[in-house]
């Protein structure tokens, strides 16, 4: 790997970390995402995706609730695929590699939301002294710089040197070492899918779970054609549900005039 693409490395971390509109959390910071884009960085685009694709089902059901972040998804999926291309590695013992790779990532994250409160401070201190136009200084250009310090520094190091000493590491743990890190990696899709049924797997949503399950196992169907299925179920669910809660409404609006037109006095 040369400097600058461990420097593309680095940046596209900083992007994905940055909260930048339409640009980080939701898109770019998805393993598949900036795995793939890590590929076209080093030239590999195909297994950038696909090294991507499989650190991305550990985070399926990723969920970052209050501030918090349980795992640096962008920095498992760039550095996992960087290692990945760089080492000949395939896409489980890259998994392995990449998860631990994350949560050491949340140090960033953590760094970041201590000391931006400094930023908020001095923009509190400007609106008191109606220094208006110095909010874009505190609120936007210095918290990006010291994001950009704190994220491009980091990931571009350890995508140099790491890339560097990642062979000699599979080396080292070449034969028994090496087929556990495989078992590992290959079983770590299994926690985040199984995240994702706990969310689907509740209320009416049940029998659609195993209605997917049997269309998919039994039919042998491509994914789109099973998409399209889902879609029309979803339709039909929809407008069913809608039906049968405006049935009462409709009654109890065809209730009110006759009620309204009795007169107790005619009796």
């Amino acid at each position: 790997m040369t400097i600058f693409q461990a420097l593309l490395c680095g940046i596209m971390y900083w992007v994905a970390e940055a909260d930048l509109p339409f640009v980080s959390l939701w898109v770019l910071q998805r393993p598949l995402v900036c795995g793939m884009l890590t590929g076209c960085i080093l030239g590999d685009p195909v297994t950038g995706a696909v090294v991507g694709g499989t650190i991305n089902l550990v985070y399926l059901g990723f969920i970052s609730a209050g501030g918090s972040m349980p795992a640096d998804m962008a920095l498992a999926g760039i550095l996992g695929t960087a290692y990945a291309i760089t080492g000949n590695l395939d896409a489980n013992t890259a998994l392995a590699i990449a998860v631990p790779l994350g949560l050491l990532g949340t140090i960033v994250w953590y760094l970041r939301m201590t000391f931006d409160s400094v930023f908020v401070h001095m923009g509190d201190k400007w609106v008191a002294e109606g220094k208006f136009n110095n909010l874009y200084l505190s609120n936007v250009i210095l918290p990006q710089i010291y994001a950009a310090v704190i994220c491009i520094t980091p990931c571009f190091l350890a995508a140099y040197f790491g890339a560097d000493y990642i062979q000699s590491f599979i080396d080292l743990c070449a034969g028994k070492p090496l087929q556990i890190f495989q078992i590992i990696g290959g079983m770590m899709p299994a926690l985040g899918i199984a995240i994702t049924l706990q969310y689907i797997f509740k209320g009416e949503a049940r029998i659609f779970l195993f209605l997917g399950f049997i269309i998919s196992t039994c039919f042998g169907l491509t994914l789109v054609q099973q998409g399209v299925i889902g879609f029309i179920t979803a339709l039909i669910y929809i407008q069913v549900t809608d039906a049968r809660g405006s049935a009462p409404a409709i009654a109890a609006a065809g209730a009110a005039p006759a009620a309204a037109a009795y007169d107790p006095d005619e009796d």
